[in-house]
C-alpha cells in the first residue's frame, strides 16, 4: 500500500455505514412525529442540516461528537430565544426521558445510544429569512443551505476530492483535541486554493501546507500543527528517497488507522 492508497483508504471509510444512516432516518422520523403531536400547528418547518447533509459527517467511531442537525422552525417568533430553547427542552424531556439531555448554547443536545441531536430553535423574519439563537441568547441570521451549495460547487471543481479532504482533515482535529470548530475547518478549507493538487495525497498535504501555527495563540496549538508539518515533511522525503513503505508507516502518524 502507497501513501496515496492508504489516505483513499481511510477517506472511504470515513463515511456513515448503511446501518448508521438507517437508525438515524428512523430516529429522524420518530422525532418528526413526536414534534408533530407535541407542538401541532405551531412548527411551520422543520429539517436536517449541517454536514451530515453536506457527506462531511465522521461516523462515532471516528468521532464521539458526531452530531445530526436538526432545525425547528416555530410560527411564533415573538419571544427570546431562551423561551424556545426551554420548549424544546421540555419536549425531549418527556418523549425522550431516558437520554442524555443537556443545552448547549444555541441547541438542545438530545443524547440517543447511536447518534447526536442538536435540536436549534428557528424563527423566520417579514422576509421568510431564518434566525436562530446566538450565544448571547439574541437572534442571528443563518442560511444553513448557503454552505452546502458553495462546497458542492467546491468539490465539484476539485475532482470531488474535496469532501474526502474535509473527512480525512476533521479526523487529523479529532485525534488533536478538537483545534478548530469542526464547522469553520470546513468553511477555511473550501477557501483554499489547490493548484497543481491531483489526488487525495495532494489535497490533504496541501490542507496542512497553508496551516500556519503562528496564527495560533496557544502553545499546545501550535505543537499539534507544527507536529503535522513535520510528519508531511518526513513523508515527502521518505517518497524522494523511494522508501513507500516508510512513507506510508509516517503517513499513519498524521492519519492513524
Amino acid at each position: 500500500m502507497t501513501v496515496l492508497s492508504y489516505l483513499q483508504n481511510r477517506a472511504s471509510n470515513a463515511v456513515l455505514s448503511s446501518s448508521e444512516k438507517e437508525s438515524i432516518t428512523t430516529s429522524i422520523a420518530t422525532l418528526q412525529t413526536r414534534l408533530n403531536s407535541y407542538f401541532g400547528n405551531n412548527i411551520k418547518n422543520k429539517f436536517q442540516f449541517g454536514s451530515s447533509t453536506r457527506g462531511t459527517i465522521l461516523p462515532r467511531s471516528m468521532d464521539s461528537h458526531s452530531d445530526i442537525d436538526y432545525m425547528i422552525v416555530f410560527y411564533n417568533g415573538n419571544y427570546t430565544p431562551q423561551t424556545y430553547l426551554n420548549n424544546l427542552r421540555t419536549f425531549v424531556e418527556r418523549h425522550y426521558s431516558t437520554s442524555e439531555i443537556r443545552q448547549s448554547h444555541p441547541t438542545i443536545v438530545l443524547e440517543l445510544n447511536h447518534i447526536k441531536f442538536d435540536l436549534v430553535p428557528a424563527i423566520e423574519d417579514s422576509w421568510e429569512k431564518l434566525k436562530i439563537p446566538d450565544k448571547s441568547n439574541n437572534w442571528q441570521y443563518t442560511d444553513p443551505n448557503d454552505f452546502n451549495n458553495n462546497l458542492t460547487i467546491k468539490n465539484t471543481n476539485e475532482k470531488s476530492l474535496i469532501k474526502p479532504t474535509i473527512r480525512l482533515v476533521k479526523y487529523w482535529n479529532v485525534k488533536n483535541d478538537y483545534l478548530y470548530n469542526s464547522f469553520e475547518l470546513e468553511k477555511w478549507i473550501i477557501g483554499l486554493n489547490f493548484w497543481n493538487c491531483a489526488n487525495q495525497r495532494d489535497y490533504l498535504f496541501a490542507v496542512f501546507d497553508n496551516l500556519n501555527p503562528y496564527n495560533e495563540n496557544t502553545q499546545w496549538r501550535k505543537d499539534k500543527i507544527t507536529r503535522a508539518k513535520k510528519i508531511i515533511a518526513q513523508v515527502r522525503e521518505y517518497e524522494n528517497q523511494n522508501m513507500p513503505y516508510s512513507a506510508e508507516t509516517e503517513v499513519k502518524n498524521l492519519i492513524p488507522e
